[in-house]
This record gives structure tokens, sequence and C-alpha cells, in this order.
């Protein structure tokens, strides 16, 4: 008497759930990196005033800043004073420039006025301090 063979159980993994779940982890931290803010470079506490001015488009924009150690950072990258002078007067050609500068608190107020004097020397017309 002859008996059939049994038939043998396909082992396979499905695919589809897994898929859909790191499809859906690549959705979230897509998304989730649109919140975060990556103007902040430095720990600066910047003092508090009651009036603050809104942001005009401008076709230059120089954002100073300068934590408590009394370093000068440009667009992030750290200058010296001279070499912030330098730069402003690289880029004298343009016509509507702008500094917003971002300084500690705790800083003397003469080291902040000398950044101030250089964009103002350079062509600088309007220039923002930084406030909460």
């Amino acid at each position: 008497m002859r008996f059939l063979p049994e038939e043998q159980e396909e082992f396979s993994l499905d695919f589809t759930p897994l898929i859909d779940v790191v499809f859906l982890l690549l959705i979230f931290f897509m998304v989730s990196t649109q919140f975060i803010s990556f103007t902040r470079r430095l720990d600066i506490k910047i003092p508090e005033a009651k009036a603050g001015s809104v942001k005009e488009n401008k076709s230059k924009e120089y954002l100073i800043e300068m934590p408590a150690s009394g370093e000068i950072f440009l667009d992030g990258k750290p200058v010296s004073l001279e070499g912030l002078e330098k730069i402003l007067k690289k880029d004298s050609a343009i016509t509507n420039r702008t500094a917003l500068i971002r300084a500690d608190r705790s800083l003397p107020y003469g080291q902040v006025v000398k950044v101030m004097g250089v964009c103002k020397h350079e062509g600088i017309k309007v220039i923002g301090i930084a406030v909460k």
C-alpha cells in the first residue's frame, strides 16, 4: 500500500509588517527633525527687555554670538575682532547689511561695544542686540 507523502510546510518569514514598521520609523524621524532648532549653537544667556523687534528680510544678515568666555563667533565660526573686521570689509559691496549680536549678559559692556563699533565702521547701519 502506498501512502501519499505528507506535504511539508514552507517556513518563510513575512517581511511585509517589518517593512511597514521601518517605513513608519523613517517617516517619524524625518518629520521630527523638522522641529529641531539648529540656530542655537552656543549657550548664551540673553538679557531680557520690554520691547523686541521683528526681523525684516534683508540681503545679508550677520549673526554675531559672544558667549560668557568672550570669544566672538560669526555665523557659528570663531573669529577674532580683526578677523570680523576683515570679513565685514570684504562684504562691503552688499548694500543692505544687518548684524544681530547675541551676547551673554555676563560679558562686560565694553566688549560688546567694540563689536558694535567694528560693525558700524564697516558700514552696517542696522545693528540689533538679541533679548528675550
